[in-house]
């Protein structure tokens, strides 16, 4: 992991979330990144400072900063580019909830596509003496590809097809990002990512769902007939395999990044279930008694599956957890980090987060 980075301050949106978070604890603790990070985040519900707490504490105000602030507030962002300077941006700030995105779609379409445009317009307009030194990252999905069969798998090169208001925002965007680079000349990259899953994630997201209900021995609410596949990618990989691409990935260029670790929903719930029970002294199928299955969702996609050839080829990269691994890792975190569970699942971090950080 020890990669030569010549960019001097990064800018991470989202740095409060899920995969940002993670990400800029990669940098500091695993990359050992001697440079300014930049974390952005509107702190909306999946936005919580208290994952970089520990951070902030060891390196806030020499290494990391903090901006409370809104992608879609591009006076906000231009006075962030003025203030820092940032010869790097790395955009993972994105409403991503499948489910969020049918019930209002809104939200999902001015953070998704205009905050990914207004950053695209910082750059344009901080950078125009010296693009090619400089580069702008977008982290999106795999979902731009819609849906495949039983076999097959999504390439660099598979036609876009979105198939709900999330994955046509993020197909949005990053036809965005490549046409600033095509038009201005840009320096970018793309990352379409399969299923992250790891610490920190906010508990609406299947894995972190499944074992809190567990913890609380109510439903475990399983779409459809539970046969939905999808590819899963341990989030230390996923950060891995992002710095990889922004340090040694070709101009304008697209990489998938896989875990190559394919598992329909029901098979992985039942695996979970035996985990959560040998680690909470239970009998290994305590738990599956609590499954249930309901209606499916609209336009639900039947199956995922990344083809990451390419950057595994061209940078190198490679996955280094194993599944039932990273997912003992995963059940661990939830068990041992018991007051974060309850402070995320009350919403009382909310409150806490509007006393104690202004809002641009």
């Amino acid at each position: 992991m020890h990669i030569r980075s010549n960019y001097k301050a990064i800018l991470v949106t989202g740095g409060c979330g899920f995969i940002g978070s993670n990400f800029i604890r990669f940098l500091l603790e695993k990359v050992r990144y001697d440079g300014k990070i930049i974390n952005i985040d509107k702190l909306t519900y999946a936005g919580n400072p208290e994952n970089l707490k520990d951070i902030d504490e060891r390196f806030g105000g020499t290494q990391y900063f903090f901006e409370r602030a809104d992608i879609c507030n591009f006076d906000a962002m231009d006075d962030i580019f003025r203030k820092y300077q940032p010869d790097c941006v790395v955009h993972f700030a994105a409403e991503s909830h499948v489910d969020r995105s049918i019930h209002g779609p809104k939200e999902f379409i001015n953070t998704n596509i205009v905050g990914t445009f207004n950053l695209l317009e910082c750059c344009r307009k901080w950078w125009e003496d010296d693009y090619q030194s400089k580069r702008f990252h977008h982290v999106s999905t795999d979902e731009v590809y819609g849906t495949l069969g039983e076999t097959g798998y999504f390439y660099e090169t598979t036609p876009y097809n979105p198939r709900s208001p999330y994955s046509a925002s993020k197909a949005s965007s990053d036809h965005l990002v490549s046409a600033y680079h095509h038009t201005y000349g840009l320096n970018v990259t793309i990352s379409n990512c399969s299923n992250n899953y790891g610490p920190y994630q906010f508990p609406e997201k299947l894995i972190p769902l499944m074992i809190l209900n567990m913890l609380e021995e109510r439903p475990l609410p399983i779409y459809g007939d539970g046969k939905n596949v999808r590819d899963w990618l341990y989030v230390e990989d996923h950060c891995y395999g992002v710095w990889l691409v922004l340090n040694k990935g070709k101009n304008g260029s697209t990489y998938n990044i896989g875990g190559e670790n394919e598992w329909c929903n029901i098979d992985l719930v039942n695996m979970l279930c035996e985990i959560v029970a040998i680690k909470t002294n239970k009998e290994r199928n305590y738990y599956k008694n609590l499954i249930t299955f309901v209606k499916d969702r609209p336009g639900h996609d039947r199956r995922y599956a990344i083809n990451c050839d390419k950057i595994k080829s061209e940078l190198g990269f490679i996955q280094t957890v194993d599944f039932e691994k990273g997912l003992q890792k995963t059940v661990d975190w939830y068990l041992h980090n018991a007051e974060w569970v309850a402070r995320v699942k009350s919403g009382a971090y909310l409150q806490w987060i509007e006393k104690n950080y202004a809002k641009r």
